[in-house]
């Protein structure tokens, strides 16, 4: 049975919501957008700047999170619009 690649991505989405840093991320995101990965740490406290980065790239790579760069700085924001066709509750 073939799988389609709209189920491919839930599953990558899900998976990366799976895991609670991830999912404290995503929530964070979504109520104070565009952060930098030095902004995050300070608000998350209990996740070293190396973990952080890995968990953004997750995030990144499954569509939940957009970015952009300054100077040396990539700021993180919810893809709002992944959010909702998914994971709804996290909008709220």
């Amino acid at each position: 049975m073939e799988i389609s690649p709209e189920t491919r991505e839930a599953v990558k989405i899900y998976k990366a919501l799976g895991e609670p840093t991830r999912l404290n991320i995503v929530k964070l995101l979504a109520n104070e957008p565009d952060q930098c990965c030095v902004s995050l740490g300070e608000k998350l406290r209990t996740v070293a700047n190396s973990t952080l980065s890995h968990h953004l790239k997750q995030l990144f790579e499954c569509g939940l999170l957009d970015s952009r760069k300054e100077g040396t700085f990539i700021y993180y924001s919810l893809n709002r619009e992944v959010a909702e066709k998914y994971a709804p509750y996290l909008l709220k």
